[in-house]
C-alpha cells in the first residue's frame, strides 16, 4: 500500500486489483472528484464510493486504459488519473479559475512481491513576471478636509476627503493652499511606487497650452517660485492601504498673467508698469508626469530634493 501524503493513498492487491482513495482536498481550490477520470473509460472506471471528502476507485490492473509494461524480472502495470476543469473563453484569450490534478499510479509485481508506485505529475510552472511598457491609469484630486476642533492644523486634515466632480469648478482666494493628491488606480502590489516627474498648470485643459507654470520639476518643488511647492508626506489609514501609490504636494494659489493688449511691449520679466501686465480671470488646470517605480538596492523611488535655506 502506498500513501501519497493525506491526498492519495493507493493499494495493489494480490489479485490483481487497484485501489485508489482520492483526497477533495489534494488540490486548492479544493479538486472537483465528480471530474477525475483514467486513462480509459469503462463500467469499473468511476468511483465505487464517494463521501464529502473522498472518492474510492477500484478496477482490475487490465481495466481503464491501464498500460502495461515489462522489466527484467518485473511487471508494472501503469495509468494516469487526472481532473477536468473548466475553461472560459474571451475574445482575446483564455481562463481558468479551476485546480488541476494529475497523478501516475503504479502497481509493480516481482515475483511474489507486490509494490504500489504513485508518481506526482505537477503542473507548469507559472509564467514569469512580465515588465514592460503599458497604460497606467491614475487620478488627480484636490482634498478639502476641514478642521472641526480647536487646535486642529488644516494640513493634518486637508486629505481626509476630497471634492467630487460635480464641486469644480472650485473658488480659491489667491496664496490660500491648494491640496493635491495624485493616486495610482487598479493596482494592489504594495511594492510599486507611485513616481511623479513634472507637474504644472496651465489656464486652460489643454496641458501643452501657453502660459504654464511649474509646480514640480523631477519630483521637487520649483525652485524659482517664490511661494514654493511643498510635497506632503502620505500615511497608511483605512482610505489609504497602499501609501506608496499616492502622492501629495501643497501649492498657493495663483493666477496667470498676460501681456495687455493695448502695450504688449512692455510685458517684459519683472515689469512693475500696470498697464503692460493684465491678469486673467481664467480657470487653472493642473497637470502632472507620472511613472511606476519598483524600489531595489540602487534606489529607493523618492526624488532627490535639495534642502533650500529661506
Amino acid at each position: 500500500m502506498c500513501y501519497y501524503g493525506k491526498a492519495v493513498t493507493l493499494q495493489c492487491t494480490k489479485d490483481a486489483q487497484i485501489i485508489i482513495v482520492v483526497a477533495r482536498d489534494a488540490t486548492l481550490p479544493n479538486v472537483d472528484l465528480d471530474s477525475i477520470s483514467f486513462n480509459g473509460d469503462g463500467q469499473d472506471c468511476g468511483p465505487v464510493g464517494t463521501t464529502s471528502a473522498f472518492a474510492i476507485y477500484q478496477f482490475p490492473v487490465t481495466g481503464c486504459g491501464t498500460v502495461l509494461k515489462e522489466e527484467p524480472g518485473v511487471i508494472i502495470y501503469e495509468n494516469r488519473m487526472s481532473s477536468l476543469y473548466e475553461v472560459a473563453a474571451g475574445p482575446y484569450g483564455m481562463i481558468t479559475r479551476d485546480s488541476q490534478y494529475e497523478l501516475i499510479v503504479q502497481c509493480k509485481y516481482i515475483g511474489s512481491t507486490i509494490l504500489a508506485l504513485a508518481v506526482e505529475v505537477g503542473p507548469l510552472p507559472a509564467p514569469s513576471p512580465v515588465a514592460a511598457p503599458g497604460p497606467l491609469r491614475v487620478e488627480l484630486r484636490l482634498g478639502n478636509g476641514q478642521c472641526a476642533s480647536k487646535g486642529c492644523s488644516e494640513e493634518d486634515v486637508a486629505f481626509n476627503s476630497f471634492y467630487m466632480d460635480t464641486d469644480y469648478p472650485i473658488t480659491k482666494v489667491l496664496r490660500d493652499p491648494v491640496y493635491v493628491e495624485v493616486r495610482m488606480l487598479e493596482r494592489t502590489d504594495p511594492n510599486l511606487v507611485l513616481t511623479l516627474g513634472r507637474c504644472w498648470a496651465t489656464s486652460n485643459p489643454h496641458a501643452h497650452s501657453l502660459p504654464q507654470w511649474d509646480l514640480l520639476i523631477n519630483g521637487c518643488p520649483y525652485e524659482d517660485d517664490r511661494y514654493q511647492t511643498t510635497l506632503a508626506h502620505v500615511n497608511a489609514s483605512p482610505n489609504v492601504l497602499h501609501p506608496s501609490h499616492h502622492r501629495r504636494f501643497v501649492l498657493k494659489m495663483f493666477r496667470f498673467v498676460a501681456a495687455a493688449p493695448s502695450n504688449p511691449g512692455k510685458a517684459g520679466k519683472g515689469s512693475s508698469d500696470p498697464s503692460a501686465l493684465m491678469p486673467l480671470n481664467e480657470k487653472v488646470f493642473i497637470h502632472c508626469d507620472t511613472a511606476v517605480c519598483h524600489p531595489n538596492l540602487g534606489t529607493n523611488c523618492e526624488p532627490r530634493c535639495l534642502r533650500m535655506s529661506k
